[in-house]
């Protein structure tokens, strides 16, 4: 897990996220918004595309247990945002955290919580009618060209792997945005989702690369019987172009 918060990691993929999210739910923002808690936020990706959609002032409160990461994320905001960070657990949030907030964010979160976690979340927004944009939650589709018998194989075991139990925690991995949507409806919110697919290939070999072997690493360890050095080494020859599913969500409590 540490590979996907590294700072490295996360400036490489920044420019992926920033192509995928859907722009148009930030239309449908109701404002004024004013205050921003950005949940997880790595080094302030998601802060530096959103932020210059937002009128001024806007104010962001940029929480995330990695002390590092919050630096990054408050020294790379951009000028016409104020930050403060919080160092906390964002499983951890309460409605008094969201006093004052107009809007709650996240970006590739919420497939890395469980059920409980997500349904506490959503409590919290519920309980303090707060708007939340969470971008980017992975929906394990994947569509690789040119196609490879193994594709289908490999994409169900990085599933199961995203599920998998982690000390004590089972993961919501791709089953994460279906189930964010539902809460929040069940909730009362009116949810509107989009598609966010990354879309990789030779323009962005390196991350290509990258997460290809990430993909295939992980499916290997929930699934070690499939022998998948044969299919790295056929994938890796030649740069793939791939489609890789993602899903932005919008909550909105009337």
């Amino acid at each position: 897990m540490t590979g996907e918060f590294s700072p490295d990691w996360l400036t490489l993929r920044e420019p992926a996220d920033a192509a995928a999210r859907a722009a148009d739910l930030v239309a449908e923002l109701p404002g004024p918004v004013r205050v921003i808690r950005d949940l997880g936020c790595g080094t302030g990706s998601l802060g530096r595309w959103l932020a210059p959609q937002l009128p001024a002032p806007q104010h962001w409160i940029m929480t995330d247990r990695d002390p590092a990461l919050l630096k990054l994320a408050a020294d790379g905001m951009p000028a016409e945002a104020t930050v403060s960070t919080h160092l906390r657990d964002v499983t951890e949030l309460t409605a008094a955290d969201l006093d004052g907030t107009d809007l709650v964010t996240c970006s590739a979160l919420l497939d890395l919580l469980t059920a409980e976690e997500v349904e506490n979340l959503v409590a919290v927004c519920a309980e303090t009618r707060v708007t939340a944009l969470f971008t980017l939650s992975v929906t394990g589709e994947v569509k690789l060209s040119p196609e490879d018998p193994l594709d289908q194989t490999v994409q169900d075991a990085f599933n199961e792997h995203q599920r998998r139990e982690v000390d004590g925690r089972r993961l919501l991995g791709p089953d994460a945005a279906g189930f964010t949507a539902a809460a929040f409806e069940r909730a009362g919110a009116r949810v509107l989702t989009r598609p966010s697919p990354w879309r990789l290939g030779p323009a962005l070999s390196t991350l290509t690369d990258q997460w290809l072997q990430g993909w295939v690493a992980a499916a290997g360890d929930q699934r070690p019987d499939l022998a998948l050095g044969g299919y790295l080494t056929r994938r890796s020859a030649a740069v793939p172009t791939a489609s890789v599913g993602h899903q932005d969500l919008l909550a909105i409590f009337r």
